[in-house]
């Protein structure tokens, strides 16, 4: 089974990070990946990361789009295939 990274991005309202932040963490998905990480960056960005052992192009929740008033911008989204970690 290929193992796939969910990659979701977005840009809080400034000053707003940490409430961007909260919103992810509390996002539940239809189903439960194998992990998923938070991070968040200067300039109120937050990325969240879920991996799933599933084919490249399976279908897999993803976190929605927050409130238009929280973001700057939309939400930037990108896939990845694990090619492993290089050990």
């Amino acid at each position: 089974m290929t193992t796939v990274a969910l990659m979701w991005e977005a840009r809080a309202v400034q000053g707003r990070g940490a409430e961007l932040l909260e919103w992810a963490r509390a996002q539940e998905l239809a189903a439960e990946p194998l992990r998923r990480e938070l991070f968040s960056a200067p300039q109120d960005r937050v990325l969240v990361l879920t991996w799933w052992d599933a084919p490249f192009d399976a279908e897999l929740p993803e976190l929605p789009e927050p409130a238009a008033d929280l973001i700057t911008r939309p939400v930037h989204r990108w896939r990845f295939e694990s090619h492993g970690t290089g050990d």
